[in-house]
């Protein structure tokens, strides 16, 4: 009987402390308003290295880790088909260069010189028989003949003038198109070198020397190697409260307990339909020492800061609307602000009520 009243005894007081514990009074302090987003750490100016054509990777200039500037080399690759194409423009356009036509614009010119000179004197024979002839002197066959005569070395002459722009406009539009082409060539061989876009560090190389080398496929990672950007995923109904500027409290599972402030510096201005979320950036206000990309965050972007506010904690409210007095009965509350934690209350309640927690 003395234990069982021990026992007894024991329940009715723990059950007492339980009570006690559970009924609290409204107390006054701030409170934060904020949206609650995850998402990860990249690098600025982070892209993925895409190669323009299609070829076997047969050099790999960079290792993963290193620092590379713009314009520098990462990766060659190898194409046979393409070589063998800039090896054939660059013989035609070598057989196509005016310079090495000259033999040809030699023979028309002295072809046309001929011709003229010619012309230059059938003209003067003609004169001449012309002015006899008016003084009826010599025979028509004679001045028919000289008339002829000029007449077809000024055809001839023509004919030469003719042959000679042409053959001047068909080397020069020859030159210049197959100049154009080996241009083309080999441009299309130095895609064959793939040179990093931005100043950075190399974080990934996705790729092997001997693998096939794609446009569709990424070759590697490069961003930039003291600057990161944390992207974030905002849900669609928290999107509207959200503006450039406001203030974020992150943390990284990497390190753990520490919390670190920055801003929203870009929200994307379109929705992601699969996750129904939209990509929000932010700026580091002090970065941590040392980061990698797609480092894991939690975020909490704060709405609004509210000092000397009525709060109780989230548990003791019903349904948003009410709360339960000492006795147990339900009181209507309006509420404002709320963290995870707290809630606002605007009117229902005092400082000086005593409220108990919903079974």
């Amino acid at each position: 009987m003395k234990s069982l009243f021990l026992v007894l005894f024991t329940s009715v007081m723990l059950l007492a402390c339980s009570s006690k514990t559970a009924s609290i009074s409204p107390s006054t302090e701030s409170i934060t308003e904020s949206v609650y987003a995850s998402g990860i750490v990249i690098s600025d100016k982070q892209y993925q290295v895409y190669s323009t054509v299609n070829g076997i990777l047969q050099t790999t200039l960079v290792s993963e880790g290193d620092t590379v500037s713009a314009g520098m080399p990462l990766f060659k690759l190898f194409n046979e088909s393409s070589k063998l194409s800039n090896d054939n423009a660059a013989l035609a356009a070598e057989f196509s260069d005016i310079k090495n036509n000259q033999a040809k614009i030699t023979e028309l010119k002295i072809n046309l010189n001929l011709a003229a000179k010619k012309l230059e004197q059938d003209s003067l024979l003609f004169k001449r028989q012309t002015a006899l002839w008016q003084q009826n002197i010599g025979s028509r066959l004679q001045y028919e003949q000289s008339e002829l005569a000029y007449q077809n070395s000024k055809t001839a002459y023509e004919a030469a003038r003719l042959r000679y722009n042409d053959l001047i406009r068909q080397l020069r539009y020859s030159s210049v198109q197959s100049q154009k082409n080996l241009e083309i060539s080999s441009r299309m061989v130095r895609d064959f070198t793939i040179n990093s876009e931005v100043s950075g560090r190399v974080y990934s190389i996705l790729k092997k020397n001997g693998e096939l080398v794609t446009p569709q496929t990424p070759i590697a990672i490069i961003g930039d190697a003291g600057h990161f950007i944390i992207n974030l995923q905002v849900d669609e109904y928290d999107i509207v409260k959200v503006q450039n500027g406001m203030q974020v409290f992150v943390s990284l599972d990497s390190y753990k307990g520490e919390v670190f402030e920055a801003r929203i510096s870009k929200i994307n201005p379109i929705m992601n339909e699969r996750t129904k979320t939209f990509l929000v950036e932010a700026l580091f206000v002090n970065q941590p020492p040392k980061l990698y990309p797609n480092l894991t965050v939690e975020a909490n972007i704060v709405l609004q800061v509210k000092n000397k506010a009525l709060t109780i904690p989230r548990q003791y409210l019903i349904n948003d609307s009410f709360v339960l007095n000492s006795k147990g009965e339900k009181i209507p509350v309006k509420t404002g602000l709320k963290d995870y934690k707290k809630v606002e209350i605007l009117s229902g309640i005092s400082a000086n009520d005593q409220l108990s927690l919903p079974k």
